[in-house]
């Protein structure tokens, strides 16, 4: 496989596309906010009312986006807006312990089970009240006036002009808080399980989760979304993370939904002095799945590591666009997203550093690696550095390629097949990033559902 350090690499199906005119939008943006004004969320507090306004008047603004918009330049829309879109019903039936333990990978300790958007507490477990670790859905948090809610919700992920998370701040109904109290290390991973069963084509969940770490704690977050049938489901999420000074969060989110859902989500967080986040981000389900990642530093000698894995096949689209706002001094940031695409997938990748005129001392690296097993597969890569400090050390790089042919032959001159040499090679691609997750279940289960998905791709 083709690799290099620290430098952009072109090959045949690293393409640019010129701008095409896309068909007009089955469904338009007034249709869409008149179905879910009709299921409008339950009673919120005034300033929770004020950023849902503040965020339906954005998202009328910005409309849904095209072609000519540079962000979504290769991320047509037009799978989400041939679908009839209504909001998420709660489930027809309960679904049981025994259905959703494929999900939970043996993980002891708090979860969270919400079910099309809904929370469901037989299915949950959550710690004692008062205690180290606050685990609740926001929904509950809000009828409770959590404190926790008025200084975060709908401000970390709320002043960027993206138009699915003002339809989310909008919309959403309900989500996971948690909470790690200061100076506390929660020992157990929290789970948060997000299942969708919906049976009709169309059904939208638009989900919230905030999670906020005290100065010097630690905790540990795992957030899967997954998929009961095969209905093409829609699925808004947006996660806040709030770290305090000398904290420590490391949040893995696994999607893997069944290949007609849509998938669109940010995920966002706010960097204290001196603390440490580490975000993993795996992508092997959904037609088209659209993943936004930032962090902004407010505080000197914060960390945070982006590491991320979408592995794709048939005709399916995943799309990582990375933002880190290096607007404090002596930051270090260091991303590596692997991309393993088969078929006719087509994956996308932009990640921005931004280094602040004040921010002297950053640290940063990006690096963008994609593996093609297929002549029909594509990859779109633009990793980018926008400097205005001038004591720094920065680097980006991107490589796509295809299988080598050389290694593949020493492999099979020591008397390896063919197709377990192609596993083999594949697997070494894939544990660069699955090798940086810290929870064992989930490299684990990463394991043996990347080995499943080698076969059909070797």
């Amino acid at each position: 496989m083709t690799t290099a350090a620290d430098s952009v690499a072109s090959s045949p199906r690293l393409e640019v596309q010129p701008d095409a005119p896309q068909p007009l939008p089955a469904l338009s943006l007034a249709a869409v906010l008149a179905a879910f004004r009709d299921a409008a969320p339950d009673a919120a507090p005034a300033w929770l009312k004020q950023r849902r306004q503040a965020a339906l008047a954005s998202a009328v603004e910005l409309g849904f986006p095209t072609a000519k918009d540079e962000e979504w330049r290769f991320t047509p829309i037009a799978p989400l807006l041939e679908l009839p879109l209504h909001p998420a019903r709660p489930p027809a039936r309960r679904l049981t312990a025994g259905e959703i333990a494929p999900f939970t990978l043996g993980l002891e300790g708090c979860r969270l089970v919400f079910v099309d958007g809904y929370f469901c507490a037989e299915l949950s477990s959550l710690p004692a009240p008062g205690g180290d670790l606050q685990a609740v859905s926001l929904r509950a948090a809000l009828a409770g006036n959590a404190p926790e809610l008025e200084p975060h919700l709908a401000r970390i992920a709320g002043g960027e002009p993206l138009i699915f998370t003002a339809l989310n701040t909008a919309f959403f109904r309900d989500g996971a808080l948690v909470c790690a109290a200061p100076g506390k290390a929660i020992a157990q991973p929290v789970l948060m399980l997000f299942i969708a069963t919906a049976d009709e084509a169309g059904a939208a969940a638009h989900v919230r989760n905030l999670i906020v770490a005290g100065a010097r704690s630690e905790v540990k977050i795992l957030e899967t979304y997954v998929s009961l049938s095969g209905a093409p489901h829609v699925t808004n999420t947006v996660t806040e993370l709030v770290l305090g000074a000398d904290a420590r969060v490391d949040h893995c989110k696994i999607q893997e939904e069944n290949h007609r859902a849509i998938h669109l989500a940010a995920v966002q967080a706010r960097q204290d002095r001196g603390s440490q986040w580490s975000s993993h981000s795996v992508s092997t389900g959904a037609q088209l799945a659209r993943h936004q990642i930032q962090t902004v530093f407010h505080g000197e000698n914060g960390h945070c590591l982006l590491n991320g894995l979408y592995l794709i096949g048939g005709g399916q689209l995943a799309d990582f666009h990375t933002v880190v706002d290096h607007a404090r001094p002596r930051c270090e940031s260091h991303e590596f997203y692997h991309g393993i695409l088969s078929g006719s997938a087509r994956g996308v990748f932009n990640g921005k550093i931004f280094v602040r005129q004040d921010a002297q001392k950053t640290n940063a690296k990006q690096t963008n690696r994609n593996l093609l097993l297929s002549d029909d597969a594509v990859v779109d890569t633009k990793p980018q550095l926008e400097i205005f400090a001038d004591d720094v050390k920065c680097t980006h790089g991107a490589t796509v390629g295809q299988m080598d042919e050389e290694a593949l032959f020493y492999l099979r001159s020591r008397g390896i097949g063919l197709e377990h040499a192609r596993q083999i090679m594949i697997r070494a691609f894939a544990s660069d990033v699955v090798d940086r997750i810290p929870l064992e279940p989930v490299r684990a289960h990463l394991n043996i559902m990347l080995t499943e998905r080698f076969k059909d791709m070797a």
